[in-house]
């Protein structure tokens, strides 16, 4: 074993490479101090004893493994698709050395340690968030925070009971608000609710006091518009989403239920059209909505600290994400209070909204609504539910989507009917051909009749087989809806009547025998061919001879026989007679034969 090591070493010393020798105790000492100690980017931790290296494209595998070979070092194995071997080192080798004389050899591309890094996070030092706000982790706050802590540009809107302007998390972030319920620039809380979801958004952070927020260089704009008790209106809501749009605000917070609000969507249309934002609460009631998707509202469902929807969540047709559903926030009157509920969800969304805002200014309301959903992390059924929406928030790939630039299809595809019209009768089994296209890709088409789903084609042409006497008589609208990759959708209705009433068939069936011939001789065994057609169906045909039934048949060709084994010579008529489904019949004409 000496030898060996004796050679190894001596290998090391003829390729003039610069390899240093320690005692082993000092070794080991060495490398626990770089495994263990705070360090530059000089000195980051890496795997010791391990270099890797990547030779020029004109080297061989089998020539590079003889290169190593020479060079006294083993090699661990290669990664995949990518060239680079994995080298081990002596124990006693500096992995530094070695890894910059190896890199500057004519054949080699590159070689480096393999380096311990840690994710790219930004950990605030506020006294509360590492044991009491893990809902910031949860949604990937800190790798967010690498890119953008948040613009003090960015504003973000608390339409809710007001805000406790003076806290000390707070009162750095105060812009200018309004109180719409009393309609005065009084904003003070008056039920600590605000102050409690604006600490969620937007709390100074990493300050050294108290609790951290999701946008903490965002600015908070207190829009007051409850009554003393907490209750708000439609109205005085939607005067404040306008008012803030008005006033320069990005984003609006509302923890309350008003995604089915007519009044409500119109100021949050007038918001987003500004380029803003609008997140609200789905509520605490543990009951579902039928209420439709609310293009210009983001309503928030809530979570658990184990990604799965709280028992008292609302959940419903409505819900576009979910968010952590507990936090630890301000409190009116100072000091911090633990919260939860979907009147906290909604501001982590608005936070993170701010965040996206804050990465790129240039975004529409749109398209922020957009990264936010497709950014998510999927819970539930693949892609979208009704309990977890697009799926939880992910303030980390969200912000990543939108500082990358990557471009986000906020247009909805273009979806018609081919043939169905207004009015158009149908019955029986039909076929629904629906045209569908986009700037992108149409990834799917759902047919529904009255708002109940009968079947969804993923590809061209989109088409669906549909018997129409699953529903009653009469008129009935027939609904497409066409979904691209991005999520966006779009629909197309019209009113079909439909009609599987039975018509009473009074129109009797034709026949006429094709063989035997007229005047022709009788054999013992006679087979007698016919042409029976009806405008709805023949069922049964009769052969009669001299008047008396002799056979039938119940199927085309319907081919009948006549036994002529005990008739008696001479002439003898035949004639068939035809039925229809109705009850319908009709006889052929007389066709003379001779036994």
């Amino acid at each position: 074993m000496k030898k060996i090591a004796f050679t190894t070493c001596f290998v090391f010393c003829t390729v003039m490479l610069l390899v240093l020798t320690f005692p082993l105790d000092q070794a080991r000492a060495q490398k626990d101090r770089r495994l263990h100690t705070p360090v530059t980017r000089a000195e980051e931790p890496f795997v010791p004893e391990r270099v890797l290296v990547k030779f020029r494209s004109n080297i061989g595998l089998d020539h590079a493994r003889q290169i190593v070979a020479a060079l006294g070092v083993r090699e661990d194995g290669v990664l995949p698709a990518t060239g680079v071997l994995v080298l081990s080192l002596p124990e006693q080798a500096d992995e530094a050395g070695f890894a910059n004389a190896l890199a500057t050899r004519p054949d080699v591309e590159f070689a480096e340690l393999d380096r311990i890094v840690q994710p790219a996070e930004l950990v605030p030092n506020d006294p509360w968030y590492a044991n009491w706000e893990s809902h910031l982790r949860k949604i990937q706050a800190p790798s967010a925070w690498a890119t953008t802590t948040g613009s003090s540009n960015v504003t973000i809107a608390i339409l809710d009971t007001g805000v406790d302007a003076s806290h000390e998390d707070l009162i750095s972030k105060i812009v200018p608000g309004w109180n719409t319920y009393n309609n005065n620039s009084d904003f003070t809380d008056v039920a600590g609710h605000g102050t409690a979801v604006a600490g969620t958004a937007a709390a100074a952070t990493n300050n050294g006091t108290g609790v951290a927020s999701v946008c903490w260089g965002c600015k908070l704009m207190p829009v007051r518009v409850s009554d003393a008790s907490g209750n708000a209106t439609y109205s005085a809501i939607a005067s404040g989403l306008t008012w803030a749009a008005d006033h320069g605000a990005r984003v609006a917070n509302i923890s309350y239920i008003v995604s089915d609000s007519s009044a409500v969507t119109s100021a949050a249309q007038y918001f987003q059209s500004k380029g803003g934002v609008v997140a609200s609460s789905a509520g605490n009631y543990g009951t579902f909505s039928n209420s439709s998707d609310n293009p210009y509202i983001l309503t928030v469902s809530a979570t658990d600290q184990s990604d799965v929807i709280y028992y008292y969540s609302n959940t419903g047709k409505n819900i576009d994400l979910a968010a952590p559903g507990d936090s630890f926030s301000t409190q009116m009157g100072g000091g911090y209070v633990s919260t939860g509920g979907t009147s906290y969800s909604s501001p982590i969304v608005a936070g993170v909204a701010a965040l996206v805002i804050s990465a790129n200014p240039s975004l529409s309301g749109a398209q922020i609504q957009n990264i936010l959903k497709e950014s998510a992390d999927d819970l539930g059924a693949l892609g979208w539910d009704s309990t977890y929406g697009s799926g939880r928030v992910n303030a980390a790939r969200a912000v990543s989507m939108a500082a990358g630039g990557t471009p986000v299809d906020v247009f909805p595809p273009n979806v018609s009917f081919t043939a169905l019209t207004a009015g158009t009768a149908v019955s029986g089994v039909i076929t629904v051909q629906v045209s569908a296209t986009d700037n992108v890709g149409v990834s799917s088409v759902t047919l529904s009749v009255d708002g109940v789903a009968m079947g969804t084609d993923n590809g061209s042409p989109f088409s669906f087989v549909l018997d129409s006497a699953i529903v009653p008589n009469g008129s009935h609208t027939f609904t497409a809806t066409a979904t691209d990759d991005a999520g966006n959708s779009s629909i197309a209705s019209v009113s079909v009547n439909v009609n599987n009433t039975v018509i009473f068939d009074t129109t009797p069936p034709s026949v006429k025998i094709t063989a035997p011939t007229n005047g022709s001789k009788a054999l013992m065994n006679l087979a007698v061919y016919v042409n029976a057609s009806d405008n709805v169906r023949v069922v049964k045909v009769e052969l009669y001879a001299d008047g008396t039934l002799v056979s039938a048949a119940t199927s085309a060709p319907f081919t009948t026989k006549w036994s002529t084994k005990k008739v008696s010579a001479g002439p003898h008529n035949l004639y068939c007679k035809a039925y229809d489904g109705a009850g319908n019949s009709a006889n052929s004409e007389v066709v003379l034969v001779y036994k």
